[in-house]
């Protein structure tokens, strides 16, 4: 080949090779299909979002806590979604039915639940929630492996506090500080409350035998029923306040600041519904608590000594109670799914 023609040839294939990477890196840096990537970044629309504060173990096949049964209802085999900020990762499945466990106390879960509502991950604009666990009741009005829904939520520790060696005997211990009337205390949504007794009033409850012997040590009517589902107030209060001077003073709380009669004593509800107000509103915010204690010993015993019962001394009717929970709360969950036609837009009429 002559020496022109090599160079020639030699060119071109110099070019076609150019042409061929730059064809590469121009398909390496060329931006997806119209439409592409937003279907890659699109939200998981959220219909229901459950909220646990603990789990024992793992989340299936062991001993429950307060996540397991939704766990294994809802999630079982789904991708775990990690959000910064928040305790545990988000589990959502293909029905909109999303869940995770917030950690206990007030700012525990108030904080989760911050994380988890401005995830991009995830669209709550038209969201339902259940703030789900285990709770103590007064034994003047609740009983061992109830389920209750509450009606208010109101912040038990938001004000004055004094000892009662310097209050006169017999009066409360307790005032109001103000400044703090918009978030002390939630009316929820009675349109709510009303279809969630609707749908679960009637579900067949779970108990146990050493929760029937133990109620028997109380001689109120309340303590001693079998569990029920039952609606009131539900008092949030990072202290676990215990004994029947402090159970006074929670129910003079709930008068005070014009609420149902207190039922349910509890650790997050109050602070995480006022994260949800704040992005959200509270018109689709539910309270599901279940009983696994007194908030109080029975005649025979102080208050310290039900704080720190002997062994075999304790309530029984917890793996009851985390169960009921899910049985009752499932069913308000599987309707607002299955109607969400009727739902999307805001709670029905009952």
């Amino acid at each position: 080949m002559p020496l022109s023609s090599s160079l020639c040839f030699a060119r071109l294939s110099a070019l076609a090779t150019a042409a061929l990477l730059a064809g590469a890196a121009s398909a390496a840096t060329m931006p997806p299909a119209p439409g592409a990537e937003a279907r890659a970044e699109l939200p998981v629309k959220v219909k229901v979002f459950v909220a646990a504060m603990f789990e024992i173990g793992q989340n299936s096949g062991d001993r429950a806590g307060e996540f397991q049964h939704w766990y294994e209802r809802y999630w079982k085999g789904a991708k775990p979604m990690a959000v910064p900020g928040a305790l545990q990762p988000v589990y959502c499945n293909a029905d909109g039915v999303c869940g995770a466990v917030l950690g206990m106390g007030k700012v525990n879960s108030s904080a989760s639940m911050q994380a988890i509502l401005l995830n991009p991950q995830f669209d709550f604009s038209q969201a339902y929630y259940v703030i789900s666990g285990v709770a103590g009741t007064p034994p003047s009005r609740g009983t061992i492996g109830e389920v209750s829904w509450a009606t208010w939520l109101v912040d038990y520790d938001l004000g004055h506090r004094w000892a009662p060696e310097e209050n006169k005997p017999g009066e409360p211990t307790f005032m109001p500080r103000k400044g703090y009337e918009s978030y002390r205390r939630f009316k929820l949504n009675p349109d709510l409350v009303g279809w969630a007794m609707k749908l679960t009033a009637d579900t067949p409850l779970k108990d146990s035998e050493s929760a029937r012997s133990y109620r028997l040590r109380y001689p109120d009517a309340a303590a001693r029923r079998a569990p029920f589902v039952g609606t009131g107030t539900h008092m949030t209060g990072d202290t676990f306040f215990h004994g029947p001077g402090m159970s006074n003073q929670a129910q003079y709380i709930a008068k005070l600041y014009g609420a149902d009669d207190y039922v349910i004593t509890e650790m997050e509800a109050a602070a995480i519904t006022l994260v949800i107000q704040r992005t959200h509103g509270t018109d689709r915010v539910m309270s599901l608590r279940g009983a696994v204690n007194f908030d109080q010993g029975n005649p025979n015993e102080t208050t310290l000594q039900h704080l720190d019962p002997a062994p075999g001394e304790t309530a029984g009717g917890f793996a009851e109670t985390v169960e009921n929970v899910a049985l009752v709360g499932t069913r308000m969950v599987d309707h607002i799914v299955a109607n969400w036609g009727a739902w999307a837009s805001g709670v029905p009429r009952p």
